[in-house]
Formats: structure tokens, C-alpha cells, sequence
């Protein structure tokens, strides 16, 4: 019921008349309906989880981590094996955001994002600002998210196109490229703005000096 009308719309009348249980039941373990919608979450949260498909070894390469990182959290958006209400009730979480997202976010959600947030900055090199590196962090979680969010426009506008977990390592392949790709770049975008005059200066001599130089 949750997933289909919301933590709002949903009554414990409702819920009770599905589940076929009377409210005193309800009421005697759970309080009130926020509670429930509480421990409806956390359920479905637990049940969303699931572990990594590769575990890097330790002191593995950041590139080699990030791809796990991505993989991992493809598998968990696209994952067919989970009941569709724990995709719903999630999303809609995310749309109509309750109490209970805040125990969401303070749990395995920020200890994901601190994971690729040190990934990232890695990745980037030291003396990268802070907002570099998560807006890094946004871009491949915001990718991983097209697919699941977006997947009912995508098959309308590519017939052919499939998404689901068989499907989850190409993608996971291509966004860590592509992701690599954005942050070297936007790196290298970083180290230009910040070279000091002098570090021009020579940087230019020597492209000069390397063009009039004698071939042999």
C-alpha cells in the first residue's frame, strides 16, 4: 500500500483490510503508522542491499575500485530478483521524502557516498577542491541512476535495447570509462587554470624551442 499511494495516502485501515490483520495488532507493535512505514523501510532497505559482485583487494588501483563501485550499485538498482514494491516505495521516497529518509541517508547511503567521494578525489589528484570532487561523484551516481529511472523511456525509444541485470557489467564497463575520461580531463582542465605565469612561460619556451629544433 505504501508503494502504491504513499506514506500519506496509505491508512492503516487500508493496510490492515490487504493484510487481512486487525489494527489493534497494528497499533500494539508498531505504534502508529509512521512506525510502521518506518519498519517498512528498513526492510526493504536490507533486502536492497545486497554485496559488491567483485571485492577489489586491498590496496587495489582507484580505477579498479571505482568499476566495482559503479558495478555494485548498478546491480542493486537493476536487480529484477527484488520485489518491484522495494523499488517503488524507495523511489518514492525520494520523491516524497518522509523522517524515515533521514535514517536511510545516515546509514549504508552516506557510507556509499564517502566511499566514491575518496574514490573520486583519488582519482583527481591532491589539491582538488571539495566541489570538484563531489560534483565528480554526482555525475557517476547520476549515470547509474538514468538507467534505472529513466529505463520505461528508454525501451519506448529503443524497442531493442534491454536493462537489467545481465546487462549490468557493459554498463558498468562504459560508465567507469566514460567516468575516468570526465575526471582526468576535468582535472587537467584544473592544472592549466592553476599553473603560475612562470610554468606557462617555460611551458611555452620549450613547445617553441621543440618546433625550431634541427632534424637530423
Amino acid at each position: 500500500m505504501f508503494a502504491e499511494h504513499g506514506f500519506r495516502a496509505a491508512t492503516v485501515q487500508q493496510i490492515c483490510r490487504r493484510a487481512d490483520a486487525n489494527i489493534a495488532a497494528v497499533n500494539y507493535h508498531f505504534s502508529d503508522k509512521e512506525q510502521l512505514y518506518r519498519a517498512v523501510i528498513r526492510y526493504a532497505e536490507q533486502e536492497n542491499r545486497g554485496t559488491p559482485p567483485h571485492e577489489p583487494p586491498p590496496g587495489a588501483p582507484a580505477e579498479e575500485r571505482l568499476r566495482a563501485h559503479v558495478e555494485w550499485f548498478l546491480m542493486h538498482l537493476l536487480d529484477e530478483g527484488r520485489p518491484a514494491w522495494h523499488g517503488r516505495i524507495m523511489a518514492r521516497e525520494m520523491i516524497e521524502p518522509t523522517a524515515a529518509l533521514d535514517e536511510l541517508v545516515s546509514g549504508h547511503i552516506r557510507q556509499s557516498s564517502e566511499r566514491l567521494l575518496g574514490i573520486v578525489r583519488e582519482l583527481m589528484g591532491a589539491g582538488v577542491s571539495d566541489d570538484a570532487v563531489r560534483t565528480g561523484a554526482f555525475s557517476i551516481t547520476g549515470q547509474c541512476l538514468f538507467y534505472r529511472h529513466c529505463e520505461p523511456v528508454i525501451t519506448r525509444l529503443h524497442p531493442d535495447v534491454r536493462i537489467g541485470r545481465a546487462q549490468v557489467p557493459a554498463l558498468a564497463e562504459y560508465v567507469t570509462r566514460f567516468s575516468l575520461a570526465g575526471l582526468r580531463a576535468s582535472a587537467a582542465v584544473r592544472d592549466r587554470r592553476t599553473e603560475t605565469p612562470a610554468r606557462r612561460k617555460a611551458g611555452r619556451a620549450r613547445r617553441v624551442a621543440g618546433r625550431k629544433a634541427p632534424r637530423s
